[in-house]
């Protein structure tokens, strides 16, 4: 099983669990929103200085729908296979 297998299985039980945990807030919408805005901007800033740290993340479909569907772990994960 590669690598990039196995990052779109964990995104995907990712997605499902964060879908459960926006429907069980108190506040669903506002913490939908508060979190699709901090993975929008953690992606535009990786995609923007990532390479002084050696990671090139590029803005496509994939990438800025799992960064506002699942936030910045989401984008802490791409980088962090970005480096294996």
């Amino acid at each position: 099983m590669d690598t990039e297998m196995i990052f779109r299985t964990l995104c995907g039980a990712v997605a499902v669990i964060m879908v459960i945990y926006y429907f069980r807030r108190e506040k669903k919408l506002l913490s939908f929103l508060t979190g699709a805005v901090t993975g929008g901007a953690a992606l535009f800033i990786v995609n923007k200085y990532g390479l002084m740290i050696g990671a090139d993340i590029p803005l496509n479909i994939f990438n800025t729908v799992g960064s506002i569907v699942l936030g910045v772990p989401f984008v802490i994960f791409l980088v962090i296979m970005n480096f294996l």
